[in-house]
């Protein structure tokens, strides 16, 4: 099961199915946020008694797509592919041993990336810091979790980061990952209990990464869920300690795909990112 969040028949956001190459607006009043129906004992259950109520279908090629995001909080996983360990110990000889041992400890790191009107969706835009030089973009597998600290749900996002502010000092890490437009989610929710259906070992899960300018690639890269260095429950629970999260969170759970030192991202790149089983995040960015 897809849910989408998108425009409405009435030009307002609404909540609904994917299915095949349309979208299912759910009309009860009573379902105003995507959250509500992540947030249910049996969230496969609501959505199969909200199809039950009045509908309305659209062709998805005719439908503006919006984040998948409600009131949550987005927050990130580092350090948890070897890829991504190596990059970051690249960006700053200083703070290499400090990355080092983070990749090996028992505690991971975690950091708060985006409320979300610092979100956008698929087909919308990214930012790059004006003050930065050295911008990637972090495809990653997302995770939508409830209140109660479950995954409920996967998406893609996409962690976007200055490299040279965080490569200067690791304490400029918030300025190098949180600011307007510095996180991608979309392009909808698959309910976790219909995902692991299909994919019973992580190795079948499959992260790409495309890049293009003025219509030419530019970078390419692929990775599998099986090189996480640490499980996804191990990070939830991380990041549910001494916290609770009353209208759920999304936790990115790290980039295994970094690209090389001499790239960096340009106003008018499109940033495609593609997960098994769920679909593909495109950003174009733009800076200033």
């Amino acid at each position: 099961m897809r849910l989408a969040k998108f425009i409405g028949t009435h030009g307002t956001p609404a909540v609904g199915l994917v299915r095949e190459n349309e979208v299912v607006q759910f009309s009860r009043h009573d379902v105003t946020s995507l959250f509500e129906i992540l947030d249910a004992e049996d969230p496969a259950a609501k959505v199969e008694a909200l199809l039950q109520g009045e509908t309305q279908a659209m062709p998805l090629d005719q439908v503006a797509l919006l984040p998948p995001i409600d009131q949550q909080e987005v927050w990130a996983a580092g350090v948890t592919y070897k890829r991504s360990q190596t990059a970051r110990m690249e960006e700053s000889e200083a703070a290499a041993d400090c990355y080092d041992r983070v990749y090996g400890s028992d505690r991971p790191e975690l950091f708060f990336k985006a409320t979300p009107n610092r979100v956008t969706g698929t087909g919308q835009t990214l930012r790059i810091r004006k003050d930065s030089q050295w911008n990637v973009p972090e495809p990653e597998f997302a995770l939508a979790l409830n209140s109660r600290g479950q995954i409920v749900g996967m998406t893609i996002g996409n962690d976007m980061s200055s490299r040279d502010i965080e490569g200067e000092n690791p304490l400029y890490l918030p300025q190098a990952k949180v600011y307007d437009q510095c996180c991608g989610l979309g392009p909808w929710v698959v309910l976790a209990s219909e995902f692991w259906k299909e994919f019973s070992e992580l190795s079948q899960v499959k992260v790409q990464l495309q890049i293009a300018r003025d219509g030419n690639e530019v970078f390419q890269g692929e990775t599998s869920l099986d090189q996480l260095a640490r499980s996804l429950e191990g990070l939830v629970e991380y990041l549910f300690r001494d916290q609770h999260f009353p209208r759920g969170a999304f936790l990115l759970t790290g980039t295994g795909i970094v690209p090389d030192n001499d790239f960096t991202l340009q106003p008018r790149d499109v940033v495609s990112i593609q997960i098994s089983g769920i679909g593909t995040l495109v950003s174009e960015i733009v800076q200033g």
